[in-house]
């Protein structure tokens, strides 16, 4: 066959692909903005834009919905029994949150009595308060992280995991195979002959999902024997406690949990191991209890809420956008990736037409050059209508922090950015307490010392080039 009739072939076969794709971008694109981008560039660029659209342009989690609807049936009567234990613990209107009955329906993971808090700044605290909740552990551990390293800090806790695996105790290991990578035979196998059980998240099983790559399961989760979990910004490695050259020192804050609602973490992990393994956790304690040395009606209220792209609405966006419009006095974010959708940015300007006191604090240094750049366009916007706009300074900040008004502090695996309000599976502490929000307060107001504000900061009055920097990559925000 002549080398012109096959390309002439090739493209066509490609522009019929655009045009079919096409219909499939009308029919499930989320805004019609995206919805004509799409279509413009499939008919126009389709050797392109085909492939792009398969990888990048899905909004849902295809297949996780299915498997828990498949296995409804086997789960409903450990559902059924968990939900029933936790009624004397549920709050009706927790104290300084009037958006509550919103985020209550939207969540159906309601704030929760009885529990205790502790935050854990930085890497070294977090691993150690691990590290002693694994010895505690008597029945079982279930350790989920979107980044475990096969370097020193994974050396620990493999081999802490290994060992409380060879006492007897259920360990559960699950990781997201992109955030991760690939593991060494070996270094796998020594899990699982310790009887430790070890497995990838799997986002690319089932025949209509091998390109479903754009997807992150980006939760941290650690639970002890259904008594108390960790949950927050740090992975598993080296980086996180300092030791990546480029990005050092390392700043990131995670959560220590005791109480009743360590079963709603333990209920998201219990779904994604299902979603991976197709084999449910039947060991698991679904018996809540409050923290150790509380009495009835003492404790922090707590709530944890899962979130992700198999959900049927936009939990996170939704989520932090009542959460915002709820706030009075203060609303003070910490993140490293400020690219806000329109409906969090629009709480933002509402909030600062309120007069609420919003402070942005992101780092000077960033691991993503397009996040880094993008996120001017936003912080401008936001800054020339009285936002103040912080640069850390003090090396990278990875920390998910929002602080609302005095008594609410948000905490957990969520950026400020659109793949983790969309295309990621992602997990949100949310604490109802003045004390613990004072806590909070105090370790944000050292974070502002160790950062500089950008007063008056206009992107118009950027020279060429960085406007060009930051226009161009905000383009991407839809996938960054």
């Amino acid at each position: 066959m002549p080398r012109t009739l096959m390309l002439s072939l090739f493209f066509l076969l490609f522009q019929i692909a655009g045009l079919v794709t096409s219909i499939h971008a009308v029919l499930n694109t989320r805004t019609a903005q995206g919805a004509i981008a799409w279509v413009v560039s499939l008919n126009t660029l389709p050797v392109v834009s085909v492939p792009a659209y398969w990888v990048f342009g899905r909004s849902k989690f295809v297949g996780y919905v299915n498997t828990m609807k498949d296995s409804s049936l086997s789960m409903a009567v450990d559902r059924e029994k968990a939900h029933a234990s936790l009624s004397p613990y549920l709050i009706d209107q927790p104290e300084n949150f009037a958006e509550y009955p919103a985020i209550r329906t939207l969540s159906n993971t309601p704030f929760m009595r009885g529990n205790r808090v502790e935050l854990l700044i930085d890497g070294q605290n977090t691993y150690d308060g691990i590290e002693a909740g694994i010895k505690r552990a008597r029945n079982y551990i279930l350790f989920q992280f979107y980044i475990l390293r096969a370097d020193d800090s994974g050396n620990r806790f493999k081999k802490l995991l290994i060992e409380k695996a060879r006492q007897g105790v259920a360990v559960h290991v699950l990781y997201d195979e992109l955030g991760s990578g690939r593991f060494s035979h070996a270094w796998l196998s020594d899990f699982r002959e310790a009887g430790v059980k070890i497995i990838p998240f799997n986002t690319t099983q089932g025949a209509w999902n091998r390109f479903q790559i754009n997807f992150r399961n980006h939760r941290k989760i650690v639970v002890v024997d259904g008594r108390e979990t960790w949950i927050g910004g740090l992975n598993i490695g080296d980086e996180y406690l300092g030791r990546d050259p480029k990005l050092s020192p390392w700043r990131d804050t995670h959560l220590h949990i005791q109480g009743p609602v360590s079963l709603v973490a333990q209920s998201i992990f219990w779904s994604d191991w299902y979603w991976a393994d197709k084999k449910l956790l039947r060991h698991l304690n679904w018996e809540p209890e409050m923290a150790p040395g509380l009495q009835p009606g003492e404790g922090m209220d707590a709530l944890i809420l899962g979130s992700g792209p198999a959900d049927d609405l936009e939990t996170a966006s939704l989520f932090f956008t009542t959460a915002l419009n709820a706030a009075k006095k203060r609303i003070w974010i910490a993140t490293p990736y400020f690219i806000p959708d329109e409906a969090t940015t629009v709480a933002l300007k509402l909030a600062l037409l309120r007069g609420v006191d919003v402070r942005i604090i992101t780092p000077r240094i960033n691991d993503n050059w397009f996040v880094r750049h993008a996120a001017n366009v936003y912080l401008s916007n936001l800054a020339d209508m009285g936002a103040r706009v912080y640069y850390y300074e003090k090396g990278f900040m990875h920390q998910k922090t929002i602080l609302l008004d005095d008594g609410i502090a948000l905490i957990g695996t969520v950026n400020f950015d659109n793949r983790s309000f969309r295309l990621n599976f992602e997990v949100t502490g949310a604490i109802a307490d003045t004390g613990f929000a004072s806590k909070v307060e105090q370790m944000l107001l050292h974070d502002l010392q160790n950062s500089t504000e950008l007063k008056d900061y206009d992107l118009a009055r950027q020279g060429f080039w960085e406007r060009l920097k930051a226009r161009g990559s905000a383009l991407l925000s839809p996938v960054l």
